[in-house]
Parts: C-alpha cells; structure tokens; sequence
C-alpha cells in the first residue's frame, strides 16, 4: 500500500520470456497486485511468470474481487440496470484464463487469442477494477520502465491530486541523446496531434505507457470500448478528457537497448495512429461541446473547416486561370483570400477556446 491505499500494477506482455522475470523481480514491496496479462505470446512468457509465482515471498495485503448484487425496491432499477450493462460489457473483452498463487501477489491472466496492446491494458483495467484497487498503473513487461519510478508516478493519483498520472521521458535532461531519433521525432509529432484530439494541450510524450490511474476513472471508463492496439493511450486520454477528469505529468528516465526487443513497426503504426486522433478528435468536439455542452468553439470548428473546404475550389479556379491563360481574376482573388483569412481566424479561436476550457483539467 502507499499511503493507506492499494496499488495494482498491469504488466502487458507478448514474447517477452527474456524480461519479465527482472520486470516482477524488481516491483517494490508497496505493490500489492500484479496483474500480467500474457497476449497469447508463442514463446515461454507464460511459464516464466508462473515459475516466478511459485517462487515469490513478497508480502503483500490480497485484494479481495467485489461482487455486487442487483438490489430490490423501486429505487434500485438504475443502478440494477447500470450492473446489468456491466455483466452485458464483459463478453466484449477477450476471453482469458487466470492462474494464480496464494503466496504470490502476482496473477497470469492468459489472453485465449493475440488482440494487441489495447487489449491486454483494458483486461488488466478490469482486474484490477473488479478488486477495488485505489490506483492502478501500467508497467511494460519489455523492462523500458524503471519500477523504481512507480512511486513518484502514484503518489498524485493516491493524494487525490490527479485523477491519472503520466510519466514524461521529455523531461529529462538526456531525452535528446537517451531517446533514439527516429522515435524522439515521432513521438513528438504525434504528441502535437495528441494535444488536438485530446484536449490535453499541456501533454507531451503521449505514447508513453508508463501512466497510473484513480479507481474513480476506471470505474467511469468503458474499459471494453478501449482502442484494442498500440494508440491505446490516446484513445483512454480523450476519453478521460471527455469525463472531465484531471491529469498530471512527472518526469521519468528514458531506457532503451535494456534487452527488449521491439515489436512498434513505425512506418505501419503511425498512419494508423494518425487516423485514430482525427476520429477522437471528431468524437471529442462531438460529445463534449455539442452533446454534453452547447459550446462556441464547436461551430467555430465547424466554420473553419467548412471555409476551408469552400476556399479550396475558388483557389484552385483562380490558379488554373493565372497560369492557364496568364489572368488575374481580381474578384477570385479577394474572394479566396477573405474566405482563407476567415477559416484561419476560426481555427486559432477555436483552439483557443479548446485551451482555456481544458487548462483546469491538468494540474
């Protein structure tokens, strides 16, 4: 526990029967539940963990599953129901099967089919969920994150200052030389898209997956409705955002060449990716400015991309024109330059109304 309140940690995994013995080795003893989700992994992950388990001594407080009943009375329906969409959500999660030990703080869930990062992340939400842990965090079984760092990463989420709280590899002073280029690159770039789709505009390193959670988010959140693959963070920060809940950063070491191997084909991921934060970004505008709340810079969006979209064919007319038939066509012209000019003042007031809205939500 870590002040007086109960720590589970989710360690993802796939092939990774080189690291995740030192991964669970090195936990520190305030965790009490470790949840390693096996990814239906085709190497000895599985027997690693399980080998580990019934060596392990580590005490640890056990967290007991809560199981809740449908009340009775007329003033139960709600929440009868609520429990009912629960019980209906849980078929929607992967099938897996759960080996544990009684003298281990450790749990294999073992995943009945391959269904990526996202998957693995929103099993272990669950578990730990259903066992009523107060702060959840996430910890890759490639040992990338130092368990040392778990401490300065729970300790917002346990005080109630955050709701969810990020590791930031930005921070520190050899992320430049520490962190190799070509990931350095893109993750900066698909952080900026992350501030967009999000609404976390103070957020960098957005593809970190070093990040703990508050039981409150979790018990909010549709956990089954997580994006299933690598994105999976974007996906659960705009989500958060949509919830209104609030998010902190702390700085943690980048590691890399630590004997993991990795399986992010970037070239792949990054279009897909890419393609996801437009869709969240849509959502986002969607249900928080237009459903939840009626709020200006939604039509402020709208207008700026509708401009755009009018501004593209009076444009192009009046370049075929100009070098075509060598014409200037005045009135195109002004008319593609007042339009543009229009667009571009609605995107930076939208922005800055999406900045000023969601400033109170990092702390």
């Amino acid at each position: 526990m870590l002040n007086e309140k109960s720590i589970a940690v989710v360690v993802p995994c796939f092939n990774e029967a080189q690291q995740i013995g030192r991964v669970l080795a090195t936990l520190p003893e305030f965790v009490d539940l470790v949840i390693v989700v096996n990814d239906a992994s085709t190497d000895a992950t599985a027997q690693v963990v399980q080998a580990f388990m019934a060596a392990d001594r580590t005490p640890f407080t056990p967290l007991v599953r809560r199981v809740r009943q449908p009340g009775t009375g007329v003033y139960a329906r709600a929440e009868n129901l609520a429990l009912e969409m629960e019980r209906e959500a849980e078929q929607l999660f992967i099938p897996c099967t759960e080996a544990s030990g009684g003298t281990s703080r450790v749990v294999l869930l073992n995943h009945g089919c391959n269904g990526g990062k996202g998957a693995a992340v929103a099993t272990g939400f669950k578990f730990a969920r259903d066992h009523g842990a107060d702060c959840t965090a996430i910890m890759d079984g490639d040992g990338q994150m130092d368990p040392a760092e778990l401490d300065r990463l729970c300790r917002p989420v346990v005080a109630g200052r955050a709701d969810y709280c990020k590791g930031n590899r930005f921070k520190h002073r050899a992320a430049h030389r520490a962190i190799p280029r070509v990931r350095h690159v893109g993750n900066a770039g698909l952080s900026m898209l992350t501030k967009i789709a999000t609404g976390y505009w103070r957020v960098s390193d957005a593809q970190t997956g070093f990040v703990a959670i508050s039981r409150e988010a979790l018990e909010s959140l549709e956990l089954h409705a997580l994006y299933p693959r690598y994105g999976v963070y974007n996906d659960l920060l705009q989500k958060m955002n949509i919830a209104n809940f609030t998010i902190t950063e702390v700085p943690i070491t980048p590691h890399y060449a630590v004997g993991e191997q990795s399986k992010l084909n970037i070239s792949r991921v990054a279009p897909r990716i890419a393609g996801l934060l437009l869709r969240l970004f849509i959502l986002r505008l969607f249900k928080k400015y237009l459903v939840q709340s009626f709020h200006p810079l939604f039509l402020l969006y709208a207008f700026s991309l509708f401009a755009f979209l009018v501004d593209i064919p009076l444009t192009a007319r009046f370049l075929y024109a100009y070098f075509a038939h060598h014409e200037i066509w005045m009135a195109h012209l002004t008319l593609a330059t007042l339009i543009g000019i229009f667009s571009f003042q609605s995107l930076v007031f939208a922005m800055w109304f999406d900045i000023n809205d969601n400033d109170r939500l990092y702390v």
